[in-house]
């Protein structure tokens, strides 16, 4: 593009309609200080684009911009000229105002951001804003979604929902599980077993919460049921709050096997006869397993009577004991990866500004 001077007019023109819309904003942020936000940058970034498109301006007018901005409102953050950059390339990425007014504009400016920086597909980018504002996901959780695949996980098991149960329980049923489940925030070694796996999961229940996904209220551990004398425990047992059912987990450490569903059968049979209450709805298995052949999963749930799936687990392996001596520890690997030449400042990265104030410079 080249990069030609506006005329005085053309420019004055646009700077007195960007004054407009950021004093018109400034007073109703006052009952919508993020929404508002968000639409004025919409409406900045939008008016950008146009010109540069229409007038055939470079980049080098975003820079003016934002001095003469930053003059007129000398008190307001976001006026920078990278922040108007930004701005410019959300108008671009959604060009229609009623997807940016929900659930965009419910999202702050720094979710928004990660989202046209991390996700490529605006599919993708609007399922990530819309699970954002329905479970709260803080900017982090967000990062940490995406960069975990959610979207390709999400109501991918295995599971026989639509022969089990009725529509639309069915279809939440299904995109409320996921496949693969990711715990990486365990460390455990391949000799591990069911019980160590367990032990570490409700160690880190919060993280394993978040994984499991919103509605999941934990009811117990190794919960115990007596059918016909005998004692039975069930590894874990959740209830969910949108489902109205309880979910039982079963936890392998192995692959799957045709024989776990009969026991997944067994055990939602019990728990539907001695824990379901009366309005609750029928109770649902997720068998957890290091691996599973689809199709040996698909004939295992075909003709069984109970709603169940099939979904694997991922964890971070610990390394054997004898090995730790002979690897290099974290803190000489950042020493041979700085060099002898760097400075303090020039190794200490920029921090992420706080989420506290959606006025702030997002970071590099």
């Amino acid at each position: 593009m080249a990069d030609l001077i506006p005329s005085s007019k053309s420019y004055q023109d646009l700077l007195a309609r960007l004054k407009s819309q950021i004093q018109t904003a400034q007073v109703r942020a006052a009952v919508s200080v993020n929404s508002e936000l968000v639409l004025l940058y919409w409406g900045i970034g939008k008016e950008v684009l146009s010109r540069q498109r229409e007038d055939g301006w470079g980049t080098r007018v975003i820079d003016r911009l934002a001095k003469d901005l930053l003059s007129e409102f000398p008190d307001m953050r976001g006026l920078s000229s990278r922040n108007l950059k930004y701005m410019r390339a959300f108008a671009e990425a959604w060009p229609e105002e009623p997807i940016v007014q929900v659930p965009l504009a419910q999202i702050t400016w720094y979710h928004n951001l990660t989202l046209l920086e991390k996700v490529k597909s605006p599919e993708e980018r609007l399922w990530y804003a819309e699970q954002t504002v329905g479970n709260g996901w803080s900017r982090n959780v967000l990062v940490m979604q995406i960069e975990s695949g959610l979207y390709a996980r999400q109501g991918k098991a295995i599971t026989n929902f639509q022969a089990t149960l009725p529509a639309p329980q069915s279809d939440l049923a299904q995109q409320i599980i996921k496949d693969p489940y990711n715990f990486d925030f365990l460390t455990l070694t391949k000799e591990a077993q069911e019980r160590d796996l367990e032990r570490e999961l409700l160690a880190h229940l919060r993280q394993f919460l978040i994984e499991l996904g919103v509605g999941f209220a934990f009811v117990g551990s190794q919960v115990p049921l007596e059918v016909g004398g005998e004692d039975f425990r069930l590894d874990l047992l959740f209830y969910h709050l949108k489902l109205r059912c309880f979910v039982v987990i079963d936890l392998k450490m192995g692959p799957f096997k045709p024989e776990y569903a009969g026991k997944m059968n067994f055990y939602l049979s019990a728990v539907d006869d001695m824990l379901r209450h009366p309005d609750d709805k029928p109770s649902i298995g997720l068998i957890l397993c290091k691996a599973k052949n689809g199709i040996v999963a698909e004939y295992a749930l075909r003709d069984v009577g109970k709603p169940l799936s099939i979904a694997e687990f991922t964890h971070l392996e610990k390394l054997p004991e004898q090995l730790k001596g002979t690897l290099p520890t974290i803190e000489e690997i950042e020493a041979e990866l700085a060099g002898p030449q760097e400075s303090t400042e020039e190794a200490t990265s920029e921090k992420a500004p706080s989420e506290g104030d959606p006025h702030d410079e997002p970071a590099d």
